[in-house]
């Protein structure tokens, strides 16, 4: 199945900015609550299960001179995946 991007935005930020958005994040994730991104006209609700896969990844693209490098931080989880799901024995 292809991508769907659902969401996506890409600007400059000062550190200071981008700690406020983890933050947001990582505040909602304690309480429970869904995370509702935000930008311009472009708005998604996510609603992680309560132990989604966390992956970070630290990267170098490029060749020496014009290479760039990034730091991403991802949850996955498939769609109705609850850790409160019924067990069955048969």
């Amino acid at each position: 199945m292809p991508e769907e991007v659902l969401f996506e935005t890409e600007r400059k930020q000062s550190r200071a900015e981008i700690a406020d958005t983890l933050r947001a994040v990582a505040d909602k994730l304690d309480t429970g609550e869904s995370i509702t991104l935000t930008a311009g006209d472009q708005s998604v609700d996510m609603d992680p299960p309560e132990n989604p896969t966390f992956e970070i990844k630290a990267e170098r693209e490029g060749k020496a001179g014009s290479e760039e490098l990034s730091i991403e931080f991802e949850l996955e989880w498939k769609p109705g995946e609850s850790d409160d799901a019924p067990v069955s024995i048969e």
